[in-house]
């Protein structure tokens, strides 16, 4: 079979996308770009805002309009919280999970029946099951991601997310070990740590080791691959953590930290399990330990019963924890939790002039940030080629861009010397 797949969402999905695509060659079929013909399409969907949704049912109605002969599947997390919704749309497969072996056996299966009748695979997901697919070839890319650990235990009062990933389950050290040496001998040079709560990687596990005793673990038995966190929980960065972190030379210190909201009594509607305080003293903690690090963050503005002086307060919070990066979103409602009945409801109107005003900030704070590694020579792993220039990554993941020749998969010292459209410009130095 010819099959397209398109992913939404987090980092988990990309994840569980190049491991489906991994199985699927391995099966001896084909992948095409989505908008090219095929005879499957798979959507690996994304529920965590009302517009994840509104771009998942987007993406079906294309494909289904585009290509009508074609197998049409849906896997993710929107195909799990709601598969009567998606198989309204007419789609021929609804799987909760992006990684379930039976979800690529019953779409193989519906290639060959074409029955016309909507196969909904077993939502009840085995919450022994850890699901994972070695890397079986190199794609071209630079950086893998690693899925060690899936599911949530914290039920913020607005996320969806734990009903429809499920409880803690932890990818075991040996064998993350050996899955990053795979990547390391297909030439990657980057992999990237990823988790629906990276942090809780361990609790499920004999012993509860914690996140840092598995990042020992990896950066040290591959050392030649740079190795980043997906995300951080703020109370996991401790003085141990930051101690035991920075002496690794190949972690890079590029660190997610979500806040969601800069002020208290907003947090405690959130159900998050920190407050500005504990959050601010993570921050000066990476600060202490490394060098410039990155520091990114998400914010949720216009969640119910945010007033104008809580807002206030978080945009006060941003300013003053100086992120590298920030991803801000209105609040969307979702049915099933907590936070969809609360009273307080924003208006959209003000919860749009809420995410400017922040993204304003946020913009400000990121270009200061550039400015302060002007001058510097960082290592960049440059990744592809853009209108003559190559475009890679710094350690903190700084975008970064330079003149060269073919610098694919290479980590080149350049010097940064300038920035362009919140690009850093560089050069190549000989060192």
């Amino acid at each position: 079979m010819k099959i397209a797949i398109y992913t939404l969402g987090c980092k988990v999905n990309q994840y569980e996308t190049q491991a489906m695509e991994q199985e699927l060659l391995r099966r001896s079929h084909t992948l095409v770009d989505f908008d090219q013909p095929a005879d499957a399409y798979i959507v690996n969907s994304c529920t965590v805002t009302a517009v994840s949704d509104k771009k998942c049912r987007n993406i079906i109605r294309r494909a289904k309009k585009n290509f009508p002969d074609a197998v049409v599947a849906v896997c993710g997390c929107y195909g799990q919280t709601d598969p009567q919704a998606v198989a309204s749309l007419g789609v021929d497969l609804v799987s909760g999970s992006g990684g379930r072996m039976d979800f690529l056996d019953q779409l193989e299966a519906q290639y060959r029946q074409r029955s016309g009748q909507i196969i909904l695979v077993d939502r009840a997901m085995d919450r022994r099951e850890f699901e994972r697919f070695p890397a079986n070839g190199a794609t071209g890319r630079t950086r893998a991601m690693l899925k060690v650990e899936d599911g949530c235990a914290y039920f913020c009062s607005y996320c969806i997310i734990p009903y429809a990933r499920g409880t803690v389950r932890s990818l075991p050290l040996h064998e993350a070990v050996e899955q990053i040496l795979q990547l390391a001998q297909l030439g990657y040079r980057e992999v990237v740590l990823t988790g629906i709560e990276l942090c809780s990687w361990g609790r499920d596990l004999e012993g509860q080791p914690t996140i840092i005793d598995l990042l020992e673990a990896v950066c040290q038995a591959a050392p030649s691959l740079r190795v980043r966190l997906g995300s951080l929980e703020p109370r996991t960065v401790t003085p141990e953590f930051c101690a035991r972190a920075a002496a690794l030379p190949n972690l890079c210190p590029h660190f997610h930290l979500s806040l969601q909201s800069g002020c208290d009594t907003t947090l405690a509607r959130m159900n998050r399990k920190y407050d500005t305080a504990r959050y601010r003293q993570s921050i000066q903690l990476l600060r202490d330990f490394f060098s410039n690090p990155g520091i990114t963050t998400d914010l949720i503005v216009g969640f119910p019963g945010e007033t104008q002086e809580e807002f206030t307060h978080t945009l006060d919070f941003i300013r003053a924890c100086a992120f590298s990066a920030m991803h801000i979103f209105p609040y969307s409602p979702r049915p099933g939790t907590p936070a969809a009945s609360m009273d307080g409801q924003v208006s959209a109107r003000d919860k749009e002039l809420r995410a400017k005003q922040a993204a304003q900030v946020a913009g400000e704070l990121e270009q200061n940030w550039l400015h302060s590694l002007v001058g510097q020579t960082l290592p960049i792993l440059f990744e592809e080629q853009k209108n003559g220039l190559w475009h890679g990554h710094a350690p903190n993941y700084a975008q970064v861009r330079a003149a060269g020749e073919d610098l694919h998969n290479q980590i080149r010292s350049t010097l940064i010397y300038g920035i362009e459209g919140g690009i850093l410009s560089g050069r190549l130095t000989t060192s």
